[in-house]
């Protein structure tokens, strides 16, 4: 009798080269999300952060009776500081933005919804001293509420653009992240 051959067994070269060129492709493009993810969950974290500061140092102010300066200090340091009586202060809490954020505006980004301003990347107007006062509200040294923005992210990286408003009046603070075309809530 004679044998019937059977054609080898496996893969041809061009099979192979196939499978591991769209394994790459994939592994690429899954890569390219990663970052951009990253930098999101970034922004988001350090979005946290800031308002945290601020929930707790107007919290602070009401349970304690005593005003609580906020201190944003360039390029990425938030102070809050309790205002002893008669003089004196306490530090009460420094933090850092993470991941090279700090404050910053971005050319032809617009002021938030709330539109408080964006002349600079922390904008109280002319407030030099901004504080919670001991009935919640945020003021300026004089005691005036004052109204205002902070803009802050990783300078050049749109994706992590972020931003927190003040309402003087009620102490309501409000977060926003910049989804590419518009201010979010």
């Amino acid at each position: 009798m004679g044998r019937i051959r059977r054609p080898a067994a496996g893969f041809s070269l061009l099979e192979v080269l196939l499978v591991v060129s769209l394994g790459a492709v994939l592994t690429g493009m899954t890569l390219f999300a990663f970052q951009a993810a990253q930098r999101q969950i970034q922004g988001d974290a350090n979005l946290r952060l800031l308002l945290s500061q601020l929930e707790t140092a107007r919290e602070q102010a009401l349970t304690q009776r005593r005003a609580i300066e906020v201190r944003f200090v360039a390029p990425n340091e938030i102070d809050t500081v309790r205002r002893e009586l008669p003089t004196g202060e306490t530090v009460l809490a420094r933090v850092f933005f993470t991941g090279n954020a700090r404050f910053a505006l971005w050319p032809g980004l617009p002021d938030t919804p709330d539109g408080f301003g964006a002349a600079a990347a922390v904008d109280f107007g002319s407030a030099a001293v901004t504080m919670f006062g001991a009935d919640g509200t945020f003021v300026d040294a004089a005691g005036v509420p004052v109204n205002g923005t902070v803009f802050f992210g990783v300078p050049g990286q749109t994706e992590t653009a972020r931003a927190v408003t003040i309402l003087g009046a009620t102490g309501r603070v409000r977060g926003y992240r910049w989804s590419g075309s518009a201010w979010v809530h």
